[in-house]
């Protein structure tokens, strides 16, 4: 698997070893990322659901925030689930006031816009390039509240709540794809990466 495209999973903190497990599945080499010397070696990332607040942290203590904005300004393909979506967003919505953002999408993002853990929820989800529905998991799940006009909406909610989006080479959902045993949304990132080669 030596030509195979490197993944890396942001592994701060969250779902780093489902994300992993997911993408092999995809064929892909998978490499742990906690420093800018790892992030310079892959050819994609995926930004794990978990406590956005101290992803956005632990990142900035790493040094970790800026070659996060540079490689994803340069154009590699790059997946944010729930705390992912709202680390990549450039604005945020009920956050901490010590809460950090890349800004690498043109979005507006509500955190836990659907409650607390009580009020998780799972729900099949159209999703845009996807033939059959997607079984969607929402754990304490942001929404994106406002696009930008660079941004494509992917699927939403009873029509109005949106809950996937793309924006040229980044992609992020409200869910929880790794916690399925559905690949798509996976494979839709590692298929961006020959799209941008």
């Amino acid at each position: 698997m030596t030509n195979a495209p490197r993944v890396g999973v942001l592994a701060l903190q969250g779902d780093v070893a489902e994300h992993a497990r997911m993408l092999r599945t995809c064929d892909v080499e998978v490499q742990p990322v906690k420093t800018a010397d790892q992030l310079a070696l892959v050819d994609a990332l995926v930004i794990p659901g978990g406590e956005s607040t101290t992803i956005g942290m632990l990142a900035d203590r790493e040094g970790l925030l800026n070659p996060l904005r540079e490689r994803i300004a340069s154009g590699m393909p790059t997946l944010g689930t729930c705390a992912g979506l709202i680390f990549l967003a450039n604005e945020l919505i009920d956050s901490r006031p010590d809460q950090v953002s890349i800004g690498a999408l043109d979005a507006v993002v509500r955190r836990n816009a659907f409650g607390r853990q009580v009020d998780s929820f799972e729900q099949d989800l159209e999703i845009q390039g996807l033939a059959t529905p997607f079984h969607a998991v929402f754990i304490r799940a942001p929404l994106v509240e406002k696009v930008g006009q660079s941004v494509e909406v992917l699927a939403t909610l009873a029509s109005d709540k949106i809950v996937m989006v793309r924006q040229a080479n980044v992609l992020a959902t409200a869910f929880h794809p790794e916690l399925t045993g559905d690949n798509r949304v996976h494979q839709m990132l590692c298929e961006s990466i020959f799209t941008e080669k």
